[in-house]
């Protein structure tokens, strides 16, 4: 008898039921994300984990905040939105039961201005707008560092505040304002530091855009998140493995041209 391959449909099915997930009832799960790249990536791996019996509905939040105070209380499965860094600052602050299982895609955080071309330009006295959460803001600061701006204290981490600086040759105006009203600060303001999903929603463009960019490297890549008790259950493999397919690397690629970077 010769040997006939399986059709796909066939191969996903087993796949399928090998994780728990059965081709009767597809299981649904709520992810949580923030507008922007994070929703349009999500949107690439909905098909993907389908045709392993995920159904993925995809629920998107206007804040850093809300998307794990949603996941610790059960209203969402996962999210999809945020790096180690501040997770871990949530879970030290808020006692969250929850933790990262998987890295997805990192956005060098970049610094921008409506009135000048470049950072040399920016007077001084003259303000710069950094997101007001402890992980980003410190980001911002560190970019600033990384840059010969400012000087930071020693040991300060990833999580410096504006206490920390301890040198400001261009005495600097350091404004701390919530990351997603960000893009709006930049009329009345000489600088922002904005996060990249912010960045392209304000239709800002991620990396020919920012006047100062970070380097894509260190530990702001960003990660899903499940309640702890849940990291072991099927349908997280499926979520994990329709993510971190060849077919989403590439719509990265293709859509994002370098201002999104996968991790994988």
């Amino acid at each position: 008898m010769s040997f006939r391959p399986a059709p796909v449909r066939s191969l996903a099915l087993g796949l399928a039921l090998s994780l728990g997930i059965g081709a009767a009832g597809a299981e649904t799960i709520k992810v949580g994300v923030t507008p922007g790249p994070h929703a349009q990536i999500l949107e690439a791996v909905k098909p993907i984990a389908a045709k392993q019996g995920l159904d993925i509905q995809i629920v998107e939040f206007s804040d850093y905040v809300v998307p794990n105070v949603a996941l610790d209380s059960g209203e969402l499965q996962a999210n999809s939105f945020q790096h180690q860094p501040y997770l871990d600052n949530q879970v030290a602050d808020r006692k969250f039961k929850i933790i990262s299982v998987a890295t997805t895609v990192n956005f060098p955080i970049g610094i921008y201005s409506k009135k000048y071309k470049t950072f040399d330009e920016v007077p001084v006295g003259g303000s710069v707008a950094i997101p007001n959460d402890p992980t980003n803001g410190g980001r911002v600061l560190l970019l600033l560092q990384d840059k010969g701006i400012i000087k930071l204290r020693d040991g300060v981490g990833f999580k410096p505040s504006v206490a920390d600086i301890t040198g400001n040759p261009k005495k600097l105006k350091i404004i701390e304002i919530d990351a997603a009203q960000l893009p709006r600060s930049l009329p009345d303001v000489d600088a922002a530091g904005i996060n990249t999903n912010f960045a392209k929603e304000a239709g800002l463009d991620p990396v020919k855009d920012p006047i100062l960019r970070e380097d894509p490297k260190g530990p702001y890549v960003n990660v899903i998140a499940v309640r702890a008790q849940d990291k072991d259950k099927p349908w997280v493999a499926v979520l994990v493995k329709s993510y971190q397919s060849p077919e989403v690397k590439q719509f990265i690629q293709d859509t994002f041209k370098g201002a999104v970077l996968s991790s994988w």
